[in-house]
């Protein structure tokens, strides 16, 4: 079968398991031919399909994340490994980075702190927007702080961004500028797409009964941490922002909500 009849095949079976099935089709495509996805479309739709694709569809119609599939995921403007174990960063994640754009529009932040960093994707989206940007991340996943290494090291940035292993802003001393944070806020009885409910891992994504067990945690570690000018940006589910910004004020906390490019409200500024 040639790449493009393939593709259009792929498409129809993935139907039922995606919201995306080209798209999907089109990235497992690439993967097994071992090319970018532009590169795919311009230059081999008329080649030989490679042998290994069928496998990879097989497992995706078993609803395994793309991400976890090809090993990589592009976020803001970079490119991240990630692996089972370690949450795939979410494009609507990209909501914290535009708001902290929107903060530091006059003056660039130089210390950043990323909380349940992940694959690293906030802090070093982060960095690649403020080149003399120092920053550090937290986790208490032993695997998600591999991967966020392997992904400052790619990206040239292992010596401005350290990695560290914790719980929240325990043990943290000084103050940052820029304070990101995407902890987990599902609601534990929520019910959830098999690609996430059966793959991810569960510690990133469930906060118990209101999915707010994690804001509460955090709340009374943030105030010293934010330093005169700076912001904490918290990410919330679409209906949690009445919730966490009284979580928030609190504290002592001012806060303004911003919305993901859907309408949602999907981040919350805070200040002191």
């Amino acid at each position: 079968m040639m790449v493009r009849e393939a593709l259009n095949c792929a498409a129809r079976l993935l139907s039922p398991v995606s919201d995306t099935p080209r798209l999907d089709a089109e990235l497992l495509m690439a993967h097994a031919l071992g090319v970018a996805r532009d590169t795919l479309l311009l230059r081999h739709m008329d080649a030989q399909e490679p042998a290994g694709f069928e496998h990879l569809l097989a497992r995706r119609l078993a609803h395994e994340p793309v991400a976890y599939i090809t090993g990589t995921r592009d976020f803001w403007t970079i490119s991240l490994h990630v692996a089972p174990g370690v949450l795939i960063p979410r494009a609507d994640s990209e909501t914290l980075i535009e708001a902290a754009v929107a903060h530091f529009s006059e003056k660039a932040p130089t210390r950043i702190l990323d909380l349940g960093t992940g694959s690293g994707a906030l802090l070093l989206a982060a960095l690649s927007e403020w080149p003399d940007a120092y920053g550090l991340g937290i986790d208490r996943s032993k695997r998600a702080l591999e991967i966020a290494e392997l992904n400052a090291v790619d990206l040239g940035m292992e010596e401005r961004a350290r990695f560290s292993l914790g719980n929240w802003c325990e043990g943290l001393s000084g103050q940052f500028d820029l304070i990101l944070c995407n902890p987990p806020y599902v609601e534990e009885k929520a019910a959830l797409a098999p690609q996430v409910r059966d793959f991810e891992p569960a510690s990133a994504l469930f906060a118990g009964a209101e999915g707010l067990d994690d804001y509460r945690r955090i709340a009374p570690q943030l105030p010293p941490l934010i330093a005169t000018g700076g912001c904490a940006i918290l990410e919330i589910g679409h209906q949690q922002a009445a919730s966490v910004t009284a979580v928030l004020a609190q504290q002592g906390l001012k806060t303004t909500v911003k919305k993901d490019l859907g309408g949602r409200y999907r981040a919350v500024i805070a200040i002191n």
